[in-house]
């Protein structure tokens, strides 16, 4: 992304997006209407992008126009200005959010127009570490096994020492299996695998590897973030019927059996910006004191490595 695009302007921008979604959600933490948590999040943020002087275009959002007419693949946001790629998860976290559970998160990632892949609503094998390997440590074709060798290897520690994020799912019971049988830590969540990913980037939280399949959309997310700090991804679409590869190929895609590296999905620099809505290993959650609404974000620019955590408090 060039200077002119990727301005601090826009970087304080999409936290405060972020934020103003993360209240909204939060407000129905607890109430067990995961729809009505969306909803709140989606309109909080669809407000706060048409104020910015941008040009955006949704390219990863909450589905076809059809599907969802909330914050849709397509839809065209902002009052004016640079041309911008949005990808975006109002709430990341739905079940989370209606049940008061840890991790759940308000996402977004902008980039220049025509960089961002433009995934399909279907799932993605993933595979994720964090900076300070080297290159092609990772192989997502490879077992899980060997992914545990090759990172203890290069972090010089034994696999036992090696933790991996998976998402508690019936489908991933063999990569479960593999990872335990060669001695790695097995950390399972029960959503949020966008959180799942970045998680690997922070060293606090304890995470070297996420292995698993999860949405193809929430790929592109995680690759924004790891892409500010330097981590790898690797990822390669999943289609269960004829309908998700028809999606694939409306959104410009051929080879639907490739396998994309980081810097494909997010073919620029770019800006991931993360609020949390509940309490979780990355961020903490929103909370109300002493008559102000606080919240804890985090804000990457890929163009200078720059990670900041940004606390806010304003009245109520």
């Amino acid at each position: 992304m060039s200077a002119d695009t990727l301005d601090r302007g826009l970087v304080l921008d999409s936290v405060r997006v972020t934020e103003v979604a993360a209240i909204a959600a939060w407000r129905l933490v607890g109430r067990g209407d995961e729809k009505a948590a969306d909803q709140a999040a989606v309109d909080a943020m669809r407000s706060a992008l048409n104020e910015l002087a941008i040009d955006g275009e949704i390219v990863i959002g909450e589905g076809e126009r059809d599907e969802a007419p909330m914050l849709f693949v397509g839809e065209k946001v902002g009052a004016g200005g640079p041309p911008i790629d949005i990808a975006l998860d109002p709430l990341e976290g739905t079940t989370l959010t209606a049940k008061a559970m840890a991790n759940a998160l308000t996402v977004m990632a902008w980039a220049p127009k025509g960089t961002l892949l433009n995934a399909p609503d279907t799932y993605m094998d993933k595979i994720a570490c964090g900076p300070g390997f080297p290159a092609g440590v990772l192989d997502l074709t490879a077992p899980p096994a060997e992914n545990v060798r090759a990172l203890a290897r290069a972090k010089g520690v034994s696999e036992d020492q090696i933790t991996v994020c998976v998402l508690d799912r019936p489908r991933h019971g063999d990569i479960i299996s593999g990872l335990r049988e060669v001695g790695a830590r097995v950390h399972l969540i029960t959503d949020g695998d966008v959180a799942g990913v970045i998680n690997t980037a922070d060293p606090e939280t304890g995470i070297d590897l996420y292995l698993g399949q999860g949405g193809a959309p929430e790929g592109v997310l995680a690759c924004a973030a790891l892409k500010c700090v330097g981590g790898q991804f690797q990822g390669r679409l999943v289609f269960r019927n004829n309908d998700e590869r028809a999606r694939a190929e409306r959104c410009g895609l051929s080879q639907l059996d490739k396998v994309y590296d980081l810097h494909e999905m997010v073919r620029a620099d770019a800006i991931f910006a993360a609020t949390g809505v509940t309490k979780g290993a990355l961020l903490d959650g929103v909370r109300l004191k002493d008559g102000f609404v606080h919240t804890h974000s985090l804000v990457m620019n890929s163009s200078t490595r720059t990670v900041r955590e940004v606390r806010m408090r304003r009245p109520v």
